[in-house]
Formats: structure tokens, C-alpha cells, sequence
């Protein structure tokens, strides 16, 4: 059964994403004042709010795991974390290939991208704590904490540019201003793209989840070989 939902989920956020794609470059105009560069706005932003959710769903599994001492919600928690952080590398990327063209430069240090920097930082960090500590346990008690801990971040990037209007650009969407300043149409596809995100996103945490279970029973068995 969850052979088939990965397999449901991959193809329809891929058959999504390629229409959106098809949408963005022949349907949809240039910007005014950007170009066609603006275009990249629709991987930008999908592949950041795709990471926060991803972000917000481990520190949810990490408190469970805290709770409940279930080996399951770290794997989870783990899974979850591994593929968000590939979309806020995502996020970076194409926003240095934006700020490029715009700015002239590929990296400057605005509030905006400085916590975005920490943000991967302290995620990096994550994913190398698990592969420094073998006990299970204490493993997963260390990581929770640090996803707990590391979310606060993640509240502060979402905020940044609220909070400090420097040379990054201010928020276009509805749900970050109540009205929005971007045409309906682009915002629209915004969406869509995100949810092409959001499948491809929940296939590939299945497919490590999977990977997580295979990886603690194998462990198991040699801890008990070894015993």
C-alpha cells in the first residue's frame, strides 16, 4: 500500500509540476520591472514554504518522540528533516541565481538571507549529529532537541523581512501581507507549484521512511549479534 502512494504521489506531482512548467514559460508574461528572471520566483518560493512545513512537521515528531521514546517519530522526524533541507538548499540556490540578476551580486549578507544561512546551518548540523552518534536512543534524543530548538530560526526567517526592510524584497503573497502586491495569476501558480512540491516532497519522505525502518532493524540485529 505504501509502495503504490509513493508511486501515486510522485507521478502526479511530476505531471504538475510539468504543466505549471508549461504554464510559466508560455503562458504566463515577463515582469514589468524584472523580466523573465522573475520566473524563478516560482521555484523560490514553493521549495522555501515547502522546507518550513517540512521543518514545522519534524519538530511536531521530534516532541512525540521526546514523548513516547518510539524510535519511529525520530526515523520520521530524520526523513522529514533530510528532505526539507534539500528544498531550502533549493531556496538558496535560486535565490542567489535571482539576486544575480538583479542585485549584481550572488550573495549579500541582509537579515533575510543571513538567517536563511543559519537556518542550513543548524540543519547541516542535524543530519551530521546523526551520523556521529550510533545510540539509537541518545541519537534521538539529541536530534529532537536540536530540531525543537533549530525551528526557532525557521520563525525568524519567515519573519525577517517583516521585521527588517533592507535590500531583500518585501512579501508578495496574500497570506503574507492580507492583500498582496503580485498579479492573481502568478500568484496562483505560486500555489500550484507548491503543491507539486508538497506531493514530490511526502514521496520521497515515504521512500526514506522506508529506508530509516530497513537501516534500525538491520542496527538491531547487530547489536544483538554482537550481544
Amino acid at each position: 500500500m505504501r509502495e503504490k502512494l509513493v508511486y501515486i504521489l510522485a507521478i502526479v506531482g511530476a505531471v504538475l509540476l510539468a504543466w505549471n512548467l508549461y504554464g510559466i514559460f508560455t503562458v504566463l508574461p515577463d515582469e514589468a520591472a524584472q523580466g523573465a528572471i522573475y520566473r524563478i520566483i516560482f521555484i523560490h518560493v514553493p521549495a522555501a514554504i515547502t522546507a518550513f512545513t517540512g521543518f514545522f512537521i519534524a519538530l511536531v515528531l521530534s516532541a512525540m518522540y521526546l514523548k513516547t521514546g518510539d524510535l519511529r517519530y525520530d526515523s520520521a522526524a530524520a526523513s522529514v528533516t533530510e528532505v526539507s533541507f534539500v528544498f531550502a538548499c533549493v531556496n538558496v540556490a535560486t535565490g542567489s541565481i535571482w539576486a544575480r540578476i538583479i542585485w549584481g551580486i550572488w550573495w549579500t549578507w541582509d537579515p533575510r538571507l543571513t538567517s536563511m544561512f543559519v537556518c542550513l546551518l543548524i540543519y547541516f548540523g542535524y543530519l551530521m549529529l546523526r551520523k556521529a552518534i550510533d545510540e539509537p536512543t541518545q541519537r534521538g534524543r539529541l536530534s529532537a532537541a536540536l530540531s525543537i530548538f533549530g525551528f526557532v530560526d525557521v520563525i525568524i526567517v519567515w519573519k525577517s523581512i517583516q521585521w527588517w526592510r533592507t535590500q531583500h524584497p518585501s512579501p508578495v503573497l496574500s497570506i503574507r501581507t492580507g492583500g498582496g502586491n503580485i498579479d492573481p495569476a502568478m500568484e496562483h501558480m505560486i500555489y500550484r507549484d507548491l503543491l507539486a512540491f508538497l506531493l514530490i516532497a511526502a514521496a520521497i519522505v515515504l521512500v526514506r521512511m522506508r529506508q530509516e525502518m530497513i537501516e534500525r532493524e538491520i542496527d538491531s540485529l547487530r547489536r544483538l549479534a554482537h550481544a
